[in-house]
């Protein structure tokens, strides 16, 4: 059994451009180069309903939704861009979420949450860069017992912060952005070693 971290990589949008996927992609980087193993992953390749319970009660967890669970449960923490919609978290991150904290059969409550170390950032074309919106998902994180790092990190003006290449322009904030997946990758690694 190896000791390196595996990192589950995403960001809480669907859009195909989404500055928020350019952005948890600079975090893998810094987790990599770090030792972690890392896998990306798109939310909107899971097509997720909203969640329902009487649809759960009738069918149980759909498809995405199970690979999302089995992806958080075989991962030791998480890289999540979090994009601001109106002030707060987006309705298809706190979807995913709501899924994956719905207990399966022999399967601790929250059990996809509890101990992962989380990395938040996002990227806004407002002036705050979706900081309102970190706080919201940083609550949430916290509330169901994951230990979500101090640094994040809020890209303002988004549309015009990223190179053709994917990197931030700002030299500073493309450091900051990797050294949340490289601080991710070095404390699920302590947390991870006998």
């Amino acid at each position: 059994m190896s000791n390196k971290p595996k990192l589950l990589v995403f960001a809480g949008s669907l859009r195909k451009d989404s500055h928020n996927k350019k952005l948890v992609k600079i975090a893998e980087a810094g987790a990599r180069e770090a030792g972690a193993d890392t896998t990306y992953i798109d939310l909107a390749h899971l097509q997720l309903p909203i969640y329902n319970q009487d649809d759960e009660d009738a069918s149980g967890l759909p498809d995405g939704a199970r690979k999302l669970k089995d992806l958080m449960l075989n991962h030791d923490g998480f890289l999540i861009a979090a994009p601001e919609y109106n002030s707060s978290i987006t309705a298809a991150l706190k979807n995913a979420i709501d899924w994956a904290s719905r207990p399966a059969q022999a399967e601790g409550n929250l059990a996809c949450f509890k101990g992962k170390v989380v990395g938040l950032m996002s990227a806004s074309p407002g002036a705050l860069g979706g900081l309102r919106g970190l706080v919201h998902v940083r609550a949430i994180f916290n509330n169901i017992f994951s230990l979500v790092i101090p640094e994040q990190v809020a890209v303002s003006k988004a549309n015009e912060a990223f190179a053709d290449d994917g990197s931030l322009k700002d030299a500073k904030q493309q450091q900051a952005v990797m050294d949340i997946g490289r601080k991710v990758a070095q404390i699920a690694g302590k947390l991870k070693s006998p």
